[in-house]
């Protein structure tokens, strides 16, 4: 019988694998009985029994170079989320799947493994050997996946030259016009702590103006209100020209604007919030402060503060040291900043992203599938284990196609409450992957 991505993935849903821990071993055992049922050899890696990962290949026709699947089996939590129906249930309701990685990325996985097993069952080899990898841990950093991979076993892909793997936070929806992201450059973490010191003090008493809680304010305002200075980057070029030649007006010449605009310190106007904010972080680095650490003690004035940022450097041939100085000069010299956290850089040699026969492959079957559809090359703020996949020369695009209806949201219910995914939209990534592994060159 055909393999269906809806039961698989319902499959997978009701395997809790919530990072941390993650215990993806039990999601691993369930993916390599379904392989070794239909005779598809696996290995399994890993630093322990509960933390694996897994490698299938799937033989080629030889006619085209050997291509890496790769999908994460661990999800983000749901700790003080409001669900409508239980998150790892994988329940069906009126036509979508509901739980948690029904799109990050337990969907995109259950795409992949329904694809390479209909392939499998219709005696049909794809174009060339396709390696699946099944790893844990993207959600806390990767370490014990494909940085564990990358770093033990980097034989395992010595022979790939491309990659397909999530695509996510890219989803973008102006104009009425349905776009299919391609994510061809990715943002690297750069995760900071900044620390104030200062006067403290009782907390019955009137705190003096240049008080270390006071001084947190004007930080987390300025940091929260003033944009880095613009980096402009071909990739991002590339993406906001795409999008504005396929949007009408006034959109069209609104992104148009967007890509010569250099204000620092307001939203882009012209263009719906949500979609505005995503363009423009792309165009330079961002800072987020996202943890604030003080006093535990409700009387006392503290005399340290600690906030914890979440930035993002572009890609290409940014530093960490220009990018601390950017924050730097933002948040003024009263504060020391701490590096917690660099995301690894993409080698010299595959930091431009490459336009060629494989990425148009990839439009080609967007075409072939979907012609009302709009493929659009893709920066994302968001990182991915492509960044680690890249260590090795692999040229690695975000590319899950999923046709969503207008309007549905669904791209936003990544780490929120209540993430689905519609049946038709895995139908329809299902067919996308089944046709680039048949076709790619």
């Amino acid at each position: 019988m055909p393999a269906h991505a809806v039961p698989l993935l319902q499959d997978l849903i009701r395997i809790n694998t919530v990072n941390p821990p993650g215990d993806e071993g039990q999601c691993v055992a369930y993916v390599e009985r379904l392989l070794s049922a239909a005779g598809i050899l696996t290995k399994i890696f890993g630093l322990d029994d509960r933390r694996t990962n897994l490698i299938a290949r799937v033989p080629g026709r030889g006619e085209a170079p050997p291509l890496l699947l790769h999908a994460h089996s661990d999800v983000v939590g749901v700790t003080g989320q409001n669900w409508l129906y239980p998150p790892f249930d994988g329940l069906l309701v009126e036509g979508e799947v509901w739980g948690r990685g029904a799109i990050d990325m337990k969907g995109g996985l259950a795409m992949m493994l329904a694809s390479l097993l209909n392939l499998r069952e219709r005696g049909e080899p794809p174009a060339g050997d396709v390696v699946l990898a099944v790893v844990a841990d993207e959600e806390a950093g990767s370490e014990s996946g494909a940085g564990f991979l990358v770093r033990e076993h980097p034989e395992l892909f010595d022979d790939v030259r491309y990659a397909i793997g999530e695509e996510g936070g890219a989803g973008v929806e102006l104009g009425g016009v349905r776009f299919h992201p391609i994510v061809v450059a990715e943002k690297r973490a750069a995760w900071l702590r900044l620390r104030l010191r200062g006067a403290g003090g009782h907390g019955s008493r009137l705190a003096p103006p240049d008080a270390t809680i006071a001084r947190l304010g004007g930080v987390l305002t300025t940091l929260s209100g003033v944009r880095l200075p613009r980096h402009p980057t071909a990739a991002a070029d590339r993406m906001l020209a795409a999008l504005s030649d396929a949007l009408p007006e006034p959109l069209a010449a609104e992104v148009a604007r967007l890509r010569h605009d250099n204000v620092r310190d307001a939203v882009p106007s012209g263009l719906p919030l949500e979609e505005a904010l995503l363009l423009d972080s792309v165009l330079r680095h961002t800072v987020n402060p996202t943890v604030v650490r003080a006093s535990d003690k409700i009387n006392v004035l503290p005399s340290e503060i600690t906030v914890d940022l979440d930035g993002r450097i572009l890609p290409g041939e940014f530093t960490m040291a220009g990018f601390l100085r950017e924050v730097q000069d933002l948040v003024g010299l009263d504060g020391e900043l701490e590096v917690l956290l660099e995301g690894e850089k993409v080698p010299a040699d595959i930091a431009e992203p490459e336009f060629g026969p494989f990425y148009e492959c990839l439009t080609g079957v967007l075409r072939k599938l979907d012609p009302l559809g709009v493929p659009l090359p893709v920066v994302t703020p968001a990182s991915t284990d492509a960044r680690l996949f890249a260590q090795l020369g692999i040229r690695c695009y975000g590319w899950l196609p999923l046709r969503l209806p207008p309007g549905s949201g669904h791209r936003r219910l990544l780490h929120v409450a209540n993430e689905r995914v519609p049946v038709d939209a895995l139908e329809f990534g299902t067919d996308c992957l089944t046709e680039l592994l048949l076709g790619y060159r």
